[in-house]
């Protein structure tokens, strides 16, 4: 979808329908990562980024991925990411090891402890998104909602979350 031409440098100020839906948004932004996060802290003693790289690695047939590649699944900065390994290798979940081809590059690789967690993990972490998000919506709705998530990430997956971006 083409920006509309900006013929005037006044800001565009969101209708009242819009600021209804913004609203809506951020409250959702805050209490579904929230309600995730005390789930998994209360049931797995897990944080949530911690589970998605858990996750991450657990989905890899080899259970293993170079850092710098785990981040950009897990939408985390390689320094954010570091420390949350570093975590999850005091539990024993993970380890670090230096790629045998390139020995600049580190590789996180998912452990049989690791493995386990995640098997331990997943239910209840499965259920609770059921209950928070998939048991209030229709089978229709839950797939528009995956179409809007879809387009609202396009921008900042490809980079452009400005307003003044071109799709050149």
């Amino acid at each position: 979808m083409d920006e509309p031409s900006r013929l005037t440098d006044e800001p565009r100020w969101l209708t009242e329908e819009q600021q209804n839906a913004w609203r809506q948004i951020v409250e959702l932004l805050v209490r579904v990562p929230a309600a995730i996060e005390t789930q998994l802290q209360r049931d797995s003693g897990l944080t949530h980024m911690g589970y998605l790289v858990l996750m991450t690695l657990s989905e890899r047939p080899d259970r293993r991925l170079p850092m710098s590649r785990l981040a950009r699944h897990a939408s985390a900065s390689l320094s954010r990411l570091s420390h949350v390994v570093a975590r999850l290798e005091q539990k024993g979940w993970v380890r670090r090891e230096r790629d045998a081809a390139d020995g600049r590059v580190q590789i996180a690789v998912l452990t049989d402890e690791g493995w386990a967690k995640v098997v331990e993990t997943a239910p209840g972490h499965a259920e609770a998104i059921q209950r928070l998000i998939f048991d209030r919506l229709t089978a229709a709705q839950a797939r528009q909602l995956a179409k809007v998530a879809e387009a609202l990430l396009e921008s900042l997956v490809e980079g452009r979350s400005g307003p003044s971006s071109s799709r050149g």
